[in-house]
């Protein structure tokens, strides 16, 4: 049986149409989940090149992945790049407005919508592709998406691509958004309320769904690699600024994470060795044991090979996000991606 804990969170309805807020008062207690310690924004530049922000998730594990290749590489030259933890997508987008950071992996919906606000961004690669579950109870009756009426499910942004799948998940069942209860909360956060019963599910990237189904009382009721292969969410995002000043810094930057990318499907073992590079503490600063699980439980449950950018699959992403709300009006694929960086890409060997 499912242990019940005192839960400290309040939820706050809101008459809002976009996801409630949940806000958390304290800390849930009994915390059964990986709620990790994060950090914020740093300056553009460091003494070891340029910092590049990104969140510990592994929909992001091609960054730190390319940060210690390009490190140790023997035949590289001129700045490096740094990764930095930061603890949400809001700060991201905040230090990428501002210009405190001039490089970072985005929410590509999000990417969207400030360049439609005239704010100087460029999509140069992908990180990743498939990546995110839905996760319920292991014990709990939830077997199709119709169960979950009226139910409270976390989300992480209204922005995020897992918004997006969990709408298209709900409509094959011919259900909409307003017929369950959306609450947006900390990926961290997400396993310890459901475990303390505080929600019915969560739609979140990994690892945060393979956290509560390693410890046994979470399940998957859908997964992108099974129900939307072609899922994209986590884009390398630069401020115009740095292509106009420093395209080779750039180049090499893309050259690298495509190269982490294939690198990590290339052998199973590569993909072990970074689960433990990953969690190391100037990185993702996680267990090693949950991101050895993602990498092989299933082995495809986030994929790193195929960081093409098809225009039709951005499109798709856009029409899905303004049925959403989310982005306000159409915008071109041209606008905010810069392929030229991808189609020049020189193969770059992975020692690490």
């Amino acid at each position: 049986m499912r242990r019940r804990l005192t839960v400290l969170t309040m939820f706050e309805p809101s008459s809002d149409p976009q996801p409630e807020s949940l806000r958390r008062r304290a800390l849930l207690r009994g915390m059964a989940a990986a709620a990790l310690p994060l950090v914020g924004c740093a300056p553009a530049q460091s003494k070891d090149g340029l910092v590049v922000g990104g969140l510990p998730v592994t929909c992001n594990l091609t960054l730190p992945i390319a940060c210690t290749a390009r490190a140790v590489s023997a035949n590289a030259h001129g700045p490096g790049f740094k990764y930095r933890k930061f603890s949400g997508w809001p700060e991201v987008k905040e230090s990428l407005m501002s210009g405190r950071i001039q490089a970072a992996y985005m929410l590509a919906p999000l990417v969207m919508d400030l360049v439609n606000a005239r704010i100087p961004l460029k999509i140069v690669s992908l990180g990743h592709r498939s990546g995110a579950s839905i996760m319920v109870h292991t014990d709990s009756p939830y077997r199709h998406f119709a169960d979950l009426r009226g139910k409270r499910i976390a989300i992480p942004s209204r922005f995020a691509v897992d918004y997006l799948f969990l709408r298209k998940m709900l409509a094959r069942e011919g259900m909409d958004i307003k017929d369950v209860r959306i609450f947006e909360m900390a990926p961290p956060d997400m396993p310890a309320a459901l475990y303390a019963d505080a929600i019915d599910a969560y739609c979140t990237g990994e690892p945060f769904g393979a956290a509560a189904q390693r410890k046994g009382y979470a399940r998957p009721l859908a997964l992108t690699r099974d129900e939307w292969p072609n899922y994209i969410c986590c884009v390398l995002t630069v401020r115009e600024q740095l292509i106009d000043e420093q395209r080779p810094l750039v180049q090499d930057l893309v050259n690298h994470i495509q190269a982490a990318g294939t690198w990590l499907d290339s052998d199973p073992a590569h993909r072990m060795k970074a689960a433990q590079i990953a969690s190391q503490r100037s990185f993702f600063n996680q267990d090693p044991k949950v991101l050895r699980y993602v990498m092989e439980n299933p082995p495809d449950r986030v994929t790193y090979g195929d960081l093409r950018m098809i225009p039709a699959e951005f499109d798709d992403l856009m029409h899905l996000s303004l049925q959403a709300g989310t982005v306000k009006q159409p915008i071109a694929f041209e606008r905010y991606v810069d392929q030229s960086f991808v189609r020049a890409v020189q193969p770059v060997k992975v020692n690490i």
